[in-house]
């Protein structure tokens, strides 16, 4: 997992960035998983007036990067606009707890081992206008969770969606939580209000106890609350709300999703009220059931995990699978 600090404007960090991948003969358009085709260019140009309206800042980071990198801006778009949407990727796990005792986040991320290398942790501060925030990545400038300077946490699982429509995508929307937002209820008010590309889930925690999943596609947004007798909420990459559990698609190789999900809710529904760093940590490494337990021989992997501690203001992660690797404080972001 590289790491990156990023400060200025929105511009100024995309170009810096594009600038010094450049300078390693680094060009990102040389270096992803697939092919930018007419049709992600074509959504992607739909979904831009969007982002120009709704977070014009990350148009003027991506196009620093592209001026950085001497690309096509409508190149970097088409990726970056059209992951979630075109195609999915269907796998992750989140978990939120508060109790009288302890507010905790955790996420494991699971994806490619064959591009775990470029894995992002990332420092951003700005100098004006948005929150600062440390985040994990398997993309760049999309965030997939993370913690800002209010002691908001986010981590997304995505969903495969029944539909697609121009819109902000997973990764960005969660950009713009940890940029715009400083508690559960902000999340919610602006999930409701902005236009969405993709079908995700949003596990959110504040530093005041509130946690809740928003589960969330094209044109609904279903919040789910704990409750003083079931103190958590989790994820993984169905639907489980009435209201939208019936557009799942139970076809797709979703890393067994329903298996991790039955997993973090057993353990949860036991210890959510007890539950401590080191069974947080225990639950994530697969040790309560199937969660990051997968053979790397497929090209799957838990490659990373993370547990945000916001009562006690502290960072673990684990920076591969945490079977393997274990959880170290992060020191370098105070929130």
């Amino acid at each position: 997992m590289y790491h990156a600090r990023f400060h200025g404007s929105h511009y100024e960090i995309g170009f810096r960035w594009g600038s010094q991948l450049a300078t390693h003969g680094n060009y990102i358009l040389n270096n992803i998983p697939f092919p930018v085709t007419e049709d992600r260019v074509r959504f992607a140009e739909d979904c831009l007036p969007i982002y120009e309206e709704f977070f014009p800042e990350i148009v003027d980071e991506i196009k620093g990067i592209a001026d950085g990198q001497s690309c096509d801006v409508k190149l970097l778009q088409g990726l970056l606009f059209s992951i979630y949407a075109m195609p999915p990727a269907c796998q992750c796990s989140c978990f939120a707890v508060s109790n009288e005792n302890t507010i905790l986040f955790g996420r494991n991320s699971d994806f490619l081992t064959d591009i775990e290398k470029s894995n992002l942790n990332v420092i951003y501060r700005f100098s004006s206008g948005s929150f600062s925030f440390t985040g994990n990545t398997t993309a760049f400038v999309q965030m997939e969770d993370g913690v800002n300077e209010k002691g908001l946490a986010v981590g997304l699982t995505s969903v495969y969606p029944p539909f697609i429509r121009p819109g902000m995508n997973a990764g960005f929307l969660l950009r713009f939580f940890l940029e715009k937002c400083s508690s559960v209820d902000e999340v919610m008010y602006y999930l409701n209000r902005l236009p969405i590309s993709s079908a995700q889930t949003f596990t959110v925690a504040d530093v005041s106890g509130n946690v809740a999943v928003l589960e969330s596609c094209c044109n609904k947004v279903v919040e789910v609350r704990s409750s003083k007798e079931d103190p958590y909420v989790c994820a993984t990459n169905q639907f489980h709300s009435a209201e939208l559990s019936s557009l799942n698609n139970r076809k797709i190789d979703d890393w067994q999703a329903e298996t991790r999900y039955h997993t973090l809710v057993n353990f949860l529904d036991a210890h959510a009220k007890d539950i401590s760093l080191e069974k947080a940590e225990r639950l994530l490494r697969g040790e309560y059931g199937f969660l990051s337990q997968y053979d790397r021989s497929t090209g799957k992997d838990t490659v990373w995990s993370v547990l945000y501690d916001l009562k006690h203001h502290k960072i673990y992660r684990s920076e591969k699978n945490p079977n393997r690797t274990d959880y170290e404080i992060d020191k370098r972001f105070l929130f």
